[in-house]
């Protein structure tokens, strides 16, 4: 880990695209990665090809000196991004190499420091205590010593825009000071996250013209401008932008490294990826999103689920003609995919595309067309949703595009005649549900009983031993995930209940739905679609 520049990116050093996700991201309420977690992240990042990835606070904080101590006996072998130890300046009245904390940096083995700084006169006097010239000589002192020891230095220029309004000749004194000490890069910071993108640009320009100084920016999320704030700094002349993955950070968050990145590249086209990595975003972001076990955002620009999903009519219509007349960018080149989205605003090229999306070939056939629209539209109107079941709306369209012949009617895996489910509360105080399914299967009929923690696994257990002799599929087939909710207007007790059931058999994944007043009932018809479905891949 001795490089200091990062490689294979075709802007080079030109421009530095910084994860902070380790260190900043980390301060977000529910995040809590262990030394482990921190170097597969580490490893994700450098796999996307950012220039900088900034591991933590060694010698502050003993995850992060584990961290590094880690990556430096060769955990971490990185291949395009340089690793970055931050900290905080000398304290007052003392020296540089005195200092334990800046000697931990040095311990990091890190080829690159980053050092936090004030630089709003407010805080100087009341937080730090001390006055603007002992504020500069910490700085100049700390960089200086880590310059001499061949370290690169980027630093931090905290509450800098509140300070540059406050005290503008204070805020510059600090940049100054680090600059003619050997820092490479004065990052201006939104710590509160209060600016707006047209007066933090006008403050950049103004830095840059009074400064000649490389300057690189860091938002915080407070205003949710933290991405547009980070895009219009870099229109002003910025060269160093500082993120986390999905925006992770302390209070609102910060800087998200997948929208900013895809605005540069998209947007911008600017080459601050390795070539071709751009279309790994999608999969990184998600990747990181499972280790800091917070769900991906669907709605996130650029890599969520939802970012190119599509809803109304309109739209489809549009996007049968032409995709990018309502994508603002080629999914696949983030690594997303475009989605038609089926509700009751489907339209004919709604259900049309979503139809060719699932394998079922519409085109051509008007009246099947005609007749699935009606069918999706009556039962939206009663409570379901095939957004989020695309396996349910598939078996709706074949059963209207291949009708009476269709093998989804024709040779179903199994037909009930009838189940039953009762609720035991024994004396102990154990509640225990019992089901009994009474199903047509291979010829036979057979006749199954099994118990369950509740109504809904004590039927699946049934139907799963009255099936599994006979559909030799069914023990790879799993129960991944099991949804309930209660649909507006219906209140009480007797509210119709829509039920989402995802079912995985290792090698994908896939959703149905059931709606009906009795929840047991809507859970039979998701199950059973869910069977369906399967027993169309295996013939």
């Amino acid at each position: 880990m001795t490089r200091q520049e990062p490689a294979d990116t075709p802007l080079g050093d030109a421009f530095h695209l910084y994860d902070t996700t380790l260190r900043d991201g980390a301060q977000r309420e529910g995040i809590s990665y262990s030394a482990t977690d921190k170097l597969a992240v580490a490893r994700l990042l450098d796999e996307l090809g950012v220039g900088f990835i900034e591991g933590g606070w060694p010698g502050a904080l003993p995850k992060d000196t584990e961290f590094f101590a880690r990556a430096a006996a060769g955990e971490l072998v990185l291949k395009h991004a340089a690793l970055v130890a931050f900290g905080a300046t000398r304290k007052a009245g003392a020296k540089a190499e005195q200092d334990k904390q800046v000697r931990a940096l040095l311990d990091s083995q890190a080829p690159v420091i980053t050092l936090v700084a004030k630089s709003d006169l407010r805080h100087i006097e009341r937080a730090l205590r001390v006055d603007v010239d002992e504020a500069c000589e910490m700085v100049r002192d700390t960089v200086s010593f880590l310059v001499a020891e061949g370290r690169r230095v980027f630093l931090d220029a905290e509450h800098f825009f509140d300070g540059y309004a406050y005290s503008p000749d204070t805020s510059l004194r600090v940049l100054d000071a680090a600059a003619n000490a050997g820092a490479d890069v004065l990052v201006l910071c939104d710590t509160n996250g209060g600016q707006l993108p047209l007066g933090l640009a006008e403050t950049v320009r103004e830095v840059k013209e009074k400064t000649g100084f490389r300057l690189g920016i860091h938002c915080q999320d407070d205003t949710s401008c933290a991405v547009a704030n980070s895009i219009a700094a870099v229109q002003a002349g910025v060269t160093h932008v500082q993120c986390t993955a999905n925006g992770y950070g302390e209070r609102a968050g910060n800087a998200d490294l997948f929208a900013v990145t895809g605005n540069l590249v998209a947007k911008l086209g600017m080459e601050v990826l390795p070539t071709g990595r751009a279309a790994e975003l999608t999969r990184v972001s998600h990747a990181l999103a499972e280790i800091a076990n917070i769900a991906p955002y669907a709605h996130q620009a650029y890599v969520g689920a939802s970012a190119f999903a599509h809803k109304a009519g309109l739209h489809a219509s549009a996007i049968k003609v032409d995709p990018l007349l309502y994508n603002h960018i080629d999914p696949p080149s983030v690594g997303n995919d475009m989605r038609v989205l089926v509700t009751e605003m489907a339209g004919r090229a709604s259900l049309e595309l979503k139809g060719r999306e699932l394998g079922v070939d519409l085109a051509g056939q008007p009246d099947a067309l005609t007749n699935a629209i009606r069918k999706v539209k009556r039962l939206e109107a009663e409570g379901w949703s095939f957004e989020a079941a695309d396996a349910s709306l598939e078996l709706l369209l074949r059963r209207e595009v291949d009708g009476p012949q269709s093998d989804v009617l024709d040779v179903p895996p199994f037909e009930l005649e009838s189940y039953r489910v009762v609720l035991d509360h024994r004396a102990d105080g154990e509640v225990v549900s019992e089901a009994t399914v009474k199903v047509h299967v291979g010829g036979q009929r057979v006749i199954a009983t099994a118990e369950g923690n509740g109504p809904v696994h004590a039927l699946d257990a049934a139907l799963r031993e009255a099936l599994s002799p006979h559909l030799s599929w069914l023990d790879t087939v799993e129960l991944a995930d099991y949804k309930v909710r209660i649909l507006s207007g219906h209140p009480g007790t007797d509210a119709v209940t829509r039920v989402l059931v995802e079912t995985t058999d290792g090698a994908r994944e896939w959703t149905t739905v059931g709606v009906h007043g009795n929840i047991v009932e809507a859970s039979w018809l998701a199950l059973c679609d869910a069977l369906i479905h399967k027993s169309l891949s295996v013939g």
